[in-house]
């Protein structure tokens, strides 16, 4: 399936869900925000939020510092 991630296009295997893409591409998820086709998707609901061919996400890492 063909993702596109924060703007750039991606192919996958699927079937995914936001969890499984997220280990996929080596994201501690506990740091994430993500936004799937313009929703933005609770932590809580990453396991259980499937990805479809498609798809667009926007993943925004938090960074620490002053």
């Amino acid at each position: 399936m063909i993702l596109t991630i924060n703007g750039e296009r991606h192919d996958f295997e699927g079937p995914l869900t936001v969890a499984s893409l997220l280990v996929k591409l080596g994201f501690d998820p506990q740091k994430l925000a993500v936004e799937h086709n313009l929703e933005i998707v609770r932590r809580s609901a990453y396991d259980a939020t499937e990805v479809q061919d498609g798809d667009t996400l926007e993943l925004v890492q938090f960074v620490g510092g002053g």
